[in-house]
């Protein structure tokens, strides 16, 4: 029975061992490309009957089967058999099954290797336009967030030490930046994606006239690969999308370590909604932002997976190898961990809030102040390395005083620089000093309010 199921059976003696039969299977893995494996045979089909390499019949037989058997799939109805190795091998034994000699001229002037390299580049290209819609769902629940704290202050930090104000809303904006390369990246790795490689066949392409062109066009690729041998060992496009899953998730695992910190005790800056916490077996009072935690660490699974996947691509030898099975497995675990940390990530920021007032009552300390007031200095003459020494022996000294920077008398400000004078307050405390930002895309509230403009216009038109 097992020696019948195989593509290359008539070139063995004797059925597979076991052994062999459970390593080299790629069914238990591969088969959610079962509707891109019909979707690019039903096209290559139409192709073979164009070029009357099968009758019209025949077609109309092998679309119809295949179309039942994706129905079959779809509703469970299927009988996955790893003896026939991939999807490819059980849906042909299926139709063959179903149809008869007809089935048997679907593979006419292709190779699975030319076969499972279209359904990748189909199966991608879809998923990177599901990634990018949950990117922009993502950037939207932050806009929306940052248009209620576009005068609200917070703490900006530097090796997570308080450094300048800024406004709440311009921190989150932040993170639309971040996801805005991530949705950018995504563009562009489908573009090198949307590249026809059916019809390479084997590695040298096919004796028959197979027109390439013409299951390009119904599949909706831009273009066909010009190099056969290339074509079926070509999967930069995998390590590309994997590595731009990597990035996604280290910007959410960055969102991630903010929020668990700014959620705790210490900081108090956030509440996260109770639906994405967890409490504790034995601690009564805990709240853990285990969901943010988890995000944090799905991280490595990704990383993991692309090391795996440039591991993979390295040292082969040219033409299509066995190693290129293991793809999938990569291809498929990366994005499933980002596509569900997306959610999540969506959910969380539509369900966050900032306790402005904790945040406000905390605001003026660690001197977020210091760089206005040398940039006060450098306004009326002070060289600005200078202005730096200055304001440094400032807050030296009011450290020993357990002072802030405003609560120094002008007097004292003027023993060390003569040319500060009353207006100096105005450049003083945290709220005086983002109304003074204005560099675009400062951290002040009229370049937050900008920048939400700008966004919802932008995420509006996707």
């Amino acid at each position: 029975m097992a020696e019948r199921t195989k593509s290359w059976e008539k070139r063995l003696s004797g059925e597979p061992d076991e052994l062999t039969v459970d390593f080299v299977e790629s069914l238990s893995v591969d088969r959610r490309l079962y509707k891109y494996d019909i979707v690019g045979s039903i096209a290559h089909a139409q192709m073979l009957a164009e070029q009357n390499l099968i009758s019209k019949s025949e077609f109309k037989a092998i679309k119809a089967g295949l179309i039942e058997i994706g129905d079959e799939i779809a509703q469970g109805r299927f009988k996955f058999d790893k003896r026939y190795e991939d999807i490819h091998m059980a849906i042909e034994a299926a139709l063959i099954a179903k149809i008869g000699q007809a089935g048997e001229k679907l593979h006419t002037g292709r190779s699975r290797n030319d076969q499972v390299a279209t359904d990748i580049r189909l199966w991608m290209r879809d998923q990177i336009e599901i990634l990018q819609a949950k990117l922009t769902l993502l950037q939207k629940a932050f806009v929306e967030l940052a248009a209620e704290h576009t005068e609200d202050v917070m703490p900006g930090y530097t090796h997570l030490q308080r450094a300048q104000p800024v406004v709440i809303a311009v921190y989150l904006l932040s993170f639309v930046e971040q996801f805005e390369r991530d949705f950018i990246r995504l563009k562009n790795c489908r573009s090198l994606v949307n590249i026809s490689p059916l019809g390479s066949g084997a590695i040298a392409g096919s004796t028959l006239p197979i027109d390439r062109k013409s299951t390009a066009g119904q599949l909706g690729f831009s273009d066909i690969s010009y190099n056969s041998i290339d074509a079926v060992s070509d999967r930069d496009f995998c390590a590309e999308f994997v590595f731009d899953c990597a990035l996604i998730a280290a910007h959410l695992s960055r969102l991630a370590e903010d929020w668990i910190i700014y959620s705790s005790n210490e900081f108090g800056f956030v509440r996260i909604d109770d639906r994405y916490c967890t409490s504790s077996s034995m601690m009564p009072q805990k709240r853990n932002p285990d969901v943010l935690e988890l995000i944090r660490a799905k991280t490595g699974v990704v990383y993991g997976s692309l090391m795996a996947m440039l591991t993979i691509l390295k040292s082969q030898p040219t033409g299509y190898n066995r190693d290129l099975q293991e793809d999938k497995t990569h291809i498929f675990a990366a994005s499933d961990v980002v596509s569900r940390s997306l959610d999540m990530a969506a959910a969380i920021a539509s369900n966050t809030k900032f306790d402005t007032g904790k945040i406000s009552a905390r605001l003026d300390e660690g001197f977020l102040d210091a760089t206005s007031l040398a940039e006060y200095l450098v306004k009326k003459g002070v060289p600005f390395r200078e202005a730096h020494g200055i304001v440094g022996s400032l807050v030296a000294d009011c450290e020993r005083q357990n002072k802030k920077l405003a609560q120094l008398s002008l007097d004292e400000l003027k023993k060390y620089a003569a040319r500060i004078e009353q207006d100096v307050y105005e450049h003083l405390g945290a709220k005086n000093v983002v109304c003074r930002y204005i560099t675009e895309g400062a951290a002040g509230p009229d370049q937050a309010k900008r920048q939400i403009t700008y966004w919802n216009k932008q995420l509006s038109q996707r």
